[in-house]
């Protein structure tokens, strides 16, 4: 079915690019316990997109995971343009971890209930996984905004001002949204993005930190459609670097 094709697509394609980008702070973290945090989250992120690579080897006989990855285009990607920004300063970072993993954690929560098995069977596995993920980034929220310091709020504030934006754009309608839900396989992206909003402005309110209103022409879109960032091509060649000296080698 082309519509879970899609949505595996999307979903994958987001955790393997912020997957990456997470990797960035493997070495410079702000302290230690960070530089592991972030590059296990990261690791975590990669394997959840090769998982879901390999339903649609497996399923819908698409290439290998290793294929789908690493030998595509950048116009081929379906991720949204939030996962694709630069990693910017550790706020930054921070808020687009915050944003994207909780968004994350309702989705898989839906998928839980899907009616179809290869996902709902990955839902439920991955969810104890980013249940980790978004206690660690409450809990740094919470250390930066209420008890932090006057900058580090600042800093916050910011990065939710700017990244917004973008964030909803994790939710863009894809072509098959009715098939999807008439169908009991997901929920749809509007469903998700009300449950989304909703936390994500009652947990920013309880960290003092204003919830900007994004009217709908301000929305970053188009990532679903394959209208991507520069930066993401400049991350996909990083990416393949190695890869691409010998596509014939098992690396």
């Amino acid at each position: 079915m082309e519509s879970v094709k899609d949505l595996i697509l999307r979903m994958a394609d987001d955790a393997l690019i912020i997957g990456h980008r997470n990797s960035e702070w493997t070495g410079i973290g702000p302290m230690l316990e960070e530089d592991i945090s972030f590059s296990s989250m990261a690791q975590d992120k990669i394997g959840h997109a090769q998982a879901l690579y390999n339903i649609l080897h497996e399923q819908f006989n698409m290439e290998v995971p290793d294929f789908i990855a690493f030998r595509r285009n950048a116009s081929d990607f379906k991720s949204c343009q939030f996962v694709e920004l630069p990693i910017g300063d550790y706020a930054f970072t921070l808020v687009r971890h915050y944003l994207f993993d909780h968004a994350e954690s309702f989705r898989y929560n839906y998928l839980s209930n899907s009616t179809f098995l290869p996902l709902k069977s990955l839902a439920t596995k991955f969810k104890g996984e980013i249940k980790y993920h978004t206690l660690h980034a409450d809990i740094w929220m919470k250390s930066l905004t209420l008890n932090g310091n006057e900058e580090s709020k600042l800093r916050i504030q910011s990065a939710v001002d700017e990244l917004l934006p973008y964030a909803m754009g994790m939710f863009e309608l894809g072509n098959y949204e009715s098939d999807l839900i008439d169908n009991g396989i997901f929920v749809g992206e509007l469903a998700l993005q009300n449950k989304w909003h909703s936390f994500i402005t009652e947990s920013l309110n309880s960290f003092n930190i204003k919830v900007p209103v994004i009217k709908e022409g301000e929305i970053k879109l188009g990532g679903r459609r394959g209208y991507h960032l520069t930066e993401l091509e400049n991350l996909i060649n990083e990416m393949t670097e190695v890869i691409r000296t010998d596509y014939t080698t098992e690396w």
